[in-house]
């Protein structure tokens, strides 16, 4: 009797699990089928710039609407926004084809991102299709696009290094797992390549790369040159060059951070490089004026400043895994004053400045290792890690200093002790920042270089010691 019992509970777990199966496959399914029109059907009144107005249909906030043109070709655009009775579009293409009068068809969609390994290796636009001349990508996942934020009371907190493979950022701006960090830098001063030494030499399982706004060439040039065959095996690559539509560049960012996410939710360890965040932040500009919001921050909506945390606080860590983000601030003009790299600063957890000065000194990478910061370091890293990386930097910022009157003749040696130590200490410190594209600094050699070189840089009994600098 109570072997038929014991089968017949066998039994009915087993039909459970296939019914779940089942219920599973078929909501892949679902999610994947085409959008379907909504019964009421709109018309396109008004178009000024970019922003398109239709009349006799209605939808919500983020909604889908398809625009058809005479001679049959759909245009896909968003709900941004809606006037006295007018859905206000963002088109996410060309709008060669539309006149008054087209006909809008609002969809049921729910924003959702096609997502599972096949991604790995691929390169994708901005609408999730494939863009290397690979095989058509039939994912059975599907996340949301504009996904929410983590429960703050639900993010573990950041407590393992991450190794990027960069020995200056090891040692002296340790990341964690999980954390957020900003990498500001001019044009022209070597960010796109120490982003590629980071997605080659970073021990992460996935690498999601956003491309956003960038030049077409670079994103060529990204793939083949700076990341690499090996680089790619591992990592999935959003691109949405500067001249696609502001809508589609927006997206591209939304869909890399929720691709992100479907592998954190997976167990991975994920790193996320955004390059960049400004761009991001100018194509919300681009549609926040153009729908009558008002320029408050030179020329920035409100808009803008509110997306940025509601696309940066999707990062971090869960009881899954963890997602750690590097986003790029261009700041125009050298000016890391500048409003989107002031907002970053603010909602990000460090920054690593890299410097035009330092740059045209031949130093690369060229950080400015006196203005950057991990704000996480303190929790990850040993004391004794921590007080060395500090003792460099305070030399550092010593020399950085006085480096006018030393260059000019007008310090004299034995004046003052802490500026003949960084004086002493100035090669040194070049030559632990100073790193190949191709050489990779595991975070157990950064350690040791960084005690070696502060040993180098103690205090030394004779003043001729200091003779050889």
């Amino acid at each position: 009797m109570s072997d038929t019992l014991n089968r017949m509970n066998s039994l009915e777990k087993l039909k459970a699990e296939r019914c779940q199966r089942i219920g599973q496959t078929l909501s892949s399914v679902t999610a994947a089928v085409e959008p379907v029109p909504l019964e009421e059907e709109g018309t396109l009144v008004r178009m000024i710039g970019i922003k398109l107005e239709a009349v006799g249909c209605r939808a919500p906030i983020g909604g889908r609407c398809r625009i058809i043109t005479d001679e049959g070709n759909t245009i896909e655009a968003e709900v941004v926004g809606f006037s006295d009775g007018s859905l206000l579009l963002m088109p996410e293409g060309p709008l060669s084809g539309i006149k008054l009068g087209s006909r809008v068809l609002p969809v049921k969609t729910g924003g959702s991102v096609a997502v599972d390994e096949q991604l790995l290796g691929r390169v994708i636009d901005g609408a999730g299709n494939p863009i290397d001349g690979g095989r058509p990508l039939k994912c059975m996942h599907h996340v949301p696009l504009r996904g929410s934020s983590i429960n703050p009371l639900d993010r573990t907190p950041i407590r393992e290094p991450l190794d990027v493979g960069v020995r200056a950022v090891n040692a002296l701006m340790t990341m964690g797992k999980g954390q957020r960090l900003g990498l500001f830098a001019g044009s022209g001063v070597g960010k796109s390549t120490l982003l590629g030494m980071m997605t080659r030499h970073t021990e992460a399982d996935v690498i999601v790369v956003a491309l956003v706004g960038e030049r077409g060439r670079e994103v060529r040039e990204f793939v083949e040159d700076i990341l690499g065959k090996d680089g790619l095996a591992r990592a999935i690559v959003v691109a949405t060059p500067a001249d696609d539509a502001p809508l589609t560049r927006i997206h591209g960012a939304w869909r890399a951070t929720a691709i992100a996410e479907y592998f954190r939710s997976r167990g991975k360890n994920v790193l996320l490089l955004m390059d960049s965040l400004t761009r991001f932040a100018q194509a919300q500009r681009e549609i926040g004026l153009a729908i009558g919001e008002p320029p408050v921050t030179k020329g920035y909506p409100p808009s803008v400043f509110s997306l940025l945390p509601m696309l940066v606080e999707r990062a971090g860590n869960n009881a899954q895994g963890s997602i750690t983000a590097v986003y790029t601030v261009l700041v125009e003009g050298d000016d890391h004053n500048d409003p989107v790299a002031d907002a970053a600063r603010a909602i990000l957890d460090g920054h690593i400045v890299l410097s035009r000065e330092v740059a045209d000194s031949g130093l690369f990478p060229a950080i400015d290792i006196d203005r950057s910061i991990s704000r996480a370091m303190a929790n990850i890293v040993n004391e004794e890690q921590l007080l060395a990386a500090r003792e460099i930097k305070s030399l550092y910022a010593t020399y950085q200093s006085n480096r006018d009157l030393i260059n000019i003749g007008a310090y004299q040696q034995g004046s003052d002790e802490s500026i003949d130590r960084a004086v002493f200490a100035a090669p040194h410190i070049r030559r632990f920042i100073l790193q190949r594209e191709s050489q990779k600094l595991s975070m157990e050699q950064s350690q040791s270089d960084l005690s070696a070189i502060l040993d180098m840089c103690q205090p030394v009994g004779k003043e001729g010691d200091h003779g050889n600098r």
